[in-house]
């Protein structure tokens, strides 16, 4: 055995302290399952052997079972109580998540991305950790040296190139999202392990049932991704074979998947006990990391009382550790109200929005340009999604030309995976980059939304404000020239109801560059909302959407609504407030023209739905003294609906009558026909008649 003995020491240390939590949990069930939890238990040797092998430059996303993993990160058994108990000290989330679902950016450790509870959904943000890890090498933004004296051995460790390590249980393979992520890292060759751990177990449902291979014999329909199965169980065969792969993959720069058959020796997870259902609990106890790295020990020249003396260490530590954790503080009512954003730095408009001499553009140009000046300016910043590569530059021509000027690394392609698209930023972010990312139609945002929900959004607030997540998803939205009930829809009410995102629904070309630009500094997600029949103004109408281009240093703020039409409060004329954003600001202004009422009529332009002007809304509104809300969504259970009951509540003393809501009619798509498609959606003339009709209730 060539292993060393400091190295099977340790490990055997470490198994003991996990086997040493798990018990002590089963022992104080009552107390311990207030909030559920699952442990490593006959998992324990291939997280350790994993663990232990990994450094701080190197990122993980382990699983809700991977507590042994965690304390071979060089986390104590303290650490993770305080999760446990959901205490305010908690070190992942302060207090706001599961057990063993961590968020670390120690700089001795690992580095861990916040993780969800979704299985598998971690794989995707993981092999965006590795993309982003290329793209750095192939940018020469990586640097893996280390100021401190260089022939030292932890400059040496340093030295060597990080790894991306995802963590996943094998019943979690069969998820569309791993597909996307093994596709992209075979396709790339990227520098990730996928740690697969097999204990035949899905809840309740065995593999038999629920699998036609497992997650090696799957690998092999990913060509470029290598696969090894190996006994998991066993601490020494573990620890060599990934000693090799994680050495293939700190100089081959390429993916690899390690497939370990382990047994499940604790219940699926406290809510979910192993009695209720399983029939091989013998042979699975038959088959206990413990006894085998224990006869490893004694081989290695290890006594029985040197062993004792580990185990009864480990227990010690771990009751100990236990008495301490559930003294601990709990988090207090105020906890609750922070880090759901990271503040940003662009709070007040600035720039030349309007510079002399400047020629009026179009609002797509006006997007193009600014993503240009910002990859001129920011190496970090990079722009991937459907069809933006070189050949086409977007089915809308919004990316034309940026992959000729900034290459093929920067500007890419990459295959139809929403999922994929909107997740990997997650893990971009996480090593320092600002991924600008596109959905190409609005209506195939869905598979994307599980991404954005659990992971994106949820990634500062969860991580107690470690890891917000820097990114632009851009998504060209809105019925224009019969696109039909696949290219027409309108997402805003879901998108809202994401919390932890902030969304920009620009009317015209000059607030687009410059909330772009702000989006870009702006530390957290944003979602950019564009309206397809804005984009070159060739919609009847609609010619205010284009603008003089702002200079290169414009940038609006998000959360400033724009009173595009403003009006003097008026005793003895009725005067209205219509409160709208991307179209219907086009509707509105129109129809206040057509009807020669620009002195009755305020306009308010929203600019962004989050963070929302609440403020300059409720001031119009108490002064007009009516509201109408237009909208291009049906308005049914929708955000201006949602906004108009809110306007109600606020300013009622001050009404003359009801808030109203216009938007599109109540049906469940957008016909392709032109007649049905004007008759879906709103239209000056429809705003002109509500307007009538509610300056005279």
């Amino acid at each position: 055995m060539n292993m060393k003995k400091e190295t099977l020491k340790k490990g055997f240390s470490k198994l003991c302290t996990a086997k040493a939590m798990a018990e002590l949990y089963e022992t104080n069930f009552k107390h311990v399952s207030k909030y559920v939890h699952a442990t490593s238990r006959g998992h324990e040797a291939i997280q350790i052997a994993l663990g232990l092998q990994l450094l701080p430059q190197d990122y993980a996303f382990p699983y809700y079972r991977d507590d042994a993993m965690l304390l071979s990160f060089g986390l104590e058994p303290y650490d993770l109580m305080l999760q446990l108990l959901a205490k305010k000290d908690d070190p992942f989330s302060g207090g706001r998540t599961y057990y063993s679902h961590p968020s670390l950016k120690d700089d001795d450790k690992p580095k861990i991305p916040h993780q969800s509870s979704a299985t598998g959904m971690q794989t995707i943000p993981a092999t965006g950790v590795a993309m982003g890890m290329q793209y750095k090498e192939l940018q020469g933004l990586a640097d893996y040296s280390l100021e401190s004296d260089p022939v030292s051995s932890s400059a040496v460790e340093n030295a060597l190139k990080p790894i991306t390590v995802c963590s996943l249980g094998d019943a979690s393979v069969t998820e569309g999202e791993i597909a996307e992520a093994f596709q992209m890292s075979a396709l790339k060759q990227m520098p990730i392990l996928y740690l697969v751990q097999d204990n035949g177990w899905d809840i309740s449902a065995n593999a038999a049932e629920t699998r036609a291979q497992n997650a090696f014999e799957y690998a092999a329909g990913f060509k470029g991704l290598d696969a090894i199965s190996i006994d998991g169980a066993n601490f020494t065969e573990s620890y060599e074979t990934l000693e090799k792969v994680i050495e293939i993959i700190r100089t081959e720069r390429r993916p690899f998947l390690v497939h370990a058959k382990v047994p499940l020796l604790n219940h699926h997870t406290s809510g979910v006990r192993m009695e209720w259902y399983r029939d091989d609990l013998e042979e699975a106890r038959s088959r206990d990391p413990y006894p085998v790295i224990k006869k490893q020990l004694l081989d290695a020249g290890f006594s029985e009382q040197d062993v004792l003396d580990i185990e009864n260490s480990a227990k010690a530590k771990v009751q100990s550790d236990f008495k301490r954790a559930l003294l601990a503080e709990d988090p207090k009512p105020e906890d609750l109200f922070t880090n759901d954003f990271v503040p940003t730095p662009i709070t007040e408009e600035k720039g030349t929005r309007s510079p002399k001499g400047a020629e009026k553009v179009v609002m797509v140009d006006c997007a193009l340009f600014a993503v240009e000046e910002l990859m001129k300016k920011h190496k970090e910043c990079l722009l991937y999604g459907q069809d933006v590569g070189g050949r086409l530059g977007g089915v809308f021509r919004e990316a034309a030309t940026l992959a000729q000027k900034f290459g093929d690394d920067r500007v890419f392609n990459t295959p139809i995976q929403e999922a994929f698209i909107v997740g990997s930023t997650v893990g971009m972010s996480a090593v320092g980059l600002k991924p600008i990312v596109e959905v190409q139609f609005a209506d195939y945002i869905w598979p994307g939304l599980n991404q954005l929900f659990t992971e994106v959004s949820r990634s500062c607030y969860l991580s107690n404000g470690k890891w917000p997540v820097s990114m632009i998803l851009r998504v060209p939205i809105g019925a224009y020239g019969s696109g039909g009930p696949y290219h027409s829809s309108s997402v805003e009410s879901v998108i809202t109801n994401i919390r932890g995102i902030k969304i920009a629904y620009p009317s015209n070309g000059a607030d687009l560059k410059g909330l772009m630009k702000a989006a870009y500094y702006d530390p957290n997600p944003v979602v950019i909302l564009e309206h397809k029949g804005l984009y070159w103004s060739k919609v009847p109408g609609t010619q205010g959407a284009t603008s003089v281009e702002p200079s290169e240093d414009y940038v609006l703020p998000f959360g400033k609504a724009w009173i595009l039409q403003e009006i003097w409060k008026q005793e003895h004329v009725e005067t209205l407030t219509i409160v709208t954003y991307g179209m219907g600001v086009h509707w509105a202004m129109n129809a206040s023209a057509e009807l020669g009422m620009q002195d009755q009529i305020e306009v308010i332009d929203l600019r962004t739905l989050f963070p929302l002007d609440e403020d300059t809304i409720m001031k119009s509104v108490k002064k007009t003294g009516k509201c109408l809300v237009v909208t291009e969504e049906p308005s049914n259970n929708s955000f201006a609906r949602a906004l108009s009951g809110k306007i109600q509540e606020e300013c009622f003393k001050h009404l003359d009558a009801p808030v109203m809501t216009i938007g599109s009619e109540n049906m469940p798509a957008i016909p392709l026909n032109s007649t049905l498609e004007q008759t879906m959606i709103p239209s000056t003339e429809k705003v002109k008649a509500k307007i009538e009709d509610l300056l005279n209730y």
